[in-house]
């Protein structure tokens, strides 16, 4: 599936996506500055979650409750160097529950990887367009 769309039409994207993904682990693919972090903000409030959505590149992981009270997590890889630093984190069980899983930057651990999983690449088109890929 391709999507081109602009920021106000982020939020029928997410539904769009919501409705379209059949594994709840989505990696998102796409260079510094592209929006992955908004359509994940945009993904987690149409899930019905009420929480604030950030970007955890400092934390790793942030962790919301969607509408049907199951766990949220929310990865941002960007700064991992090397697998030492991911093994410490027990992604098995992040990837092992029923609940939805983002994960931006995730080429920074691939052995880590689930087979489970959509891929979600982003480009801009321009600086008002996104062109996003999904398989």
């Amino acid at each position: 599936m391709q999507i081109t769309y602009t920021l106000d039409e982020i939020d029928q994207v997410a539904k769009e996506l919501i409705s379209f993904f059949k594994n709840k682990t989505i990696l998102f693919y796409g260079p510094m500055g592209v929006g992955k972090t908004t359509l994940i903000k945009s993904i987690v409030k149409n899930l019905g979650s009420t929480d604030a959505v950030s970007s955890p590149t400092f934390s790793i992981v942030n962790e919301y409750i969607g509408a049907d009270e199951l766990p949220i997590y929310h990865f941002d890889f960007y700064r991992i160097n090397d697998d030492s630093e991911v093994e410490q984190l027990g992604l098995d069980d992040y990837f092992d529950h029923s609940g939805w899983t983002f994960i931006e930057w995730p080429e920074n651990i691939n052995s880590f990887l689930p087979n489970h999983s959509h891929r979600a690449n982003i480009e801009s088109l321009n600086n008002v367009k996104r062109i996003l890929t999904v398989s």
